[in-house]
């Protein structure tokens, strides 16, 4: 997928539970999972904006494009 989301990284900064990060957002927790696993087809605008708040972050700290051509290192 191109896109990358990186919401753990930023609530890993800030040491915030996904739970916190749910109840604050306005979303479920398994909301939340579904977004960061990175299976969400979509995300609203009105969410982006909630977490981008709740975070004090801009939407390119969440999200990232790659391209499907990118070589992706392995884990050792």
């Amino acid at each position: 997928m191109p896109i990358v989301v990186r919401i753990d990284v930023e609530l890993a900064r800030r040491k915030m539970s996904v739970g916190e990060f749910a109840e604050r957002v306005g979303l479920t927790p398994a909301n939340v999972g579904v977004l960061k696993n990175g299976r969400a087809k979509a995300v609203r605008f009105s969410t982006l904006d909630a977490m981008c708040r709740v975070l004090e972050c801009q939407p390119g700290d969440l999200l990232e494009w790659v391209p499907d051509d990118a070589e992706v290192p392995a884990i050792e």
